[in-house]
């Protein structure tokens, strides 16, 4: 029997993202399937994000452009209350998936369609998308895993999305972390599929710090996320024979302990984070008896 098709929005938080968003409404307005509504949450832009946003919505009624009160700084805090703010203008809308996406990333046409047919196919999928490509980089999923999704393009079950009670507000960043941990934690499924990738244009980390201390928030970031520490080493480790070779590993294993000796207040409960520590344990261990 025929299943009928699924429908999906889309909501996209924005902060001065002038020189990447319209690659993200091209993407979109290009799809072979578009998304039923898709709310662009402007955090108090001050560039041409808005009136770039606006030129697309007046072609494009699916399109809205949301306008939030400025805020001082870009944190990942504020970012969870753009989607949430967009998640009010949706209320009363029925749809199936709901993705929530950066405002610089690009994709093929038929990208949504790919992953709607993976929903489709598998009713215990709750959280899917696929791997990005930086420059010439793709992701790496040696120290991470296809069941992890990454946050620039993460796309929902809607009772998946209600289950996990959306995205937990983290000003350091890791919602797309939780969300993803949570969501297995609650019994669904989530998995990256390789068989398609989309562009991220701004690196990441580049909108707020250098390389060496991207690399050290970040290892503060696994700490407060709850990383195991014997899989903190082993990640530095491999990370040294990445550009910038040696300090690229050493700023995460820096960040990382200089966090647990500070001992950082961390926003994930302790039933997330040994249930993070047991998938990374059997993960480590897998990788060395290969």
């Amino acid at each position: 029997m025929n299943q009928p098709p699924l429908s999906y929005v889309l909501i996209t938080p924005a902060r001065n993202e002038g020189d990447y968003i319209e690659l993200t409404l091209k993407s979109v307005v290009n799809q072979s399937i578009p998304p039923r509504k898709w709310i662009v949450v402007s955090d108090g832009s001050t560039d041409r994000t808005d009136e770039i946003v606006r030129e697309y919505a007046a072609r494009h009624p699916f399109i809205e452009l949301l306008r939030m009160p400025e805020q001082r700084e870009r944190s990942f805090a504020a970012k969870v209350d753009c989607i949430n703010a967009g998640l009010q203008r949706l209320k009363g809308l029925a749809f199936d998936l709901i993705g929530c996406m950066d405002a610089d990333i690009s994709f093929q046409e038929d990208f949504f369609a790919f992953l709607l047919e993976r929903f489709q196919a598998n009713p215990r999928l709750g959280l899917a998308g696929t791997p990005f490509t930086e420059g010439n980089t793709t992701y790496d999923f040696r120290f991470s895993s296809v069941d992890h999704v990454s946050g620039a393009c993460q796309l929902f079950r809607r009772e998946c999305f209600e289950a996990i009670g959306g995205y937990t507000p983290v000003k350091g960043g890791g919602i797309d972390v939780i969300a993803v941990l949570t969501a297995r934690m609650k019994g669904w499924e989530t998995r990256s599929f390789t068989e398609k990738t989309y562009i991220h244009h701004r690196p990441m980390g580049a909108a707020k710090h250098k390389a060496l201390r991207a690399k050290v928030k970040l290892g503060e970031k696994d700490y407060v996320l709850g990383r195991h520490p014997l899989w903190q080493v082993f990640r530095s480790l491999y990370q040294m024979t990445r550009k910038p070779v040696l300090i690229g590993g050493c700023g995460l294993l820096w960040g990382f302990f200089w966090a647990m000796a500070r001992r950082v207040e961390r926003p994930v409960s302790r039933e997330l984070i040994e249930f993070q520590r047991r998938e990374q344990m059997a993960r480590l261990k897998k990788f060395v008896l290969r």
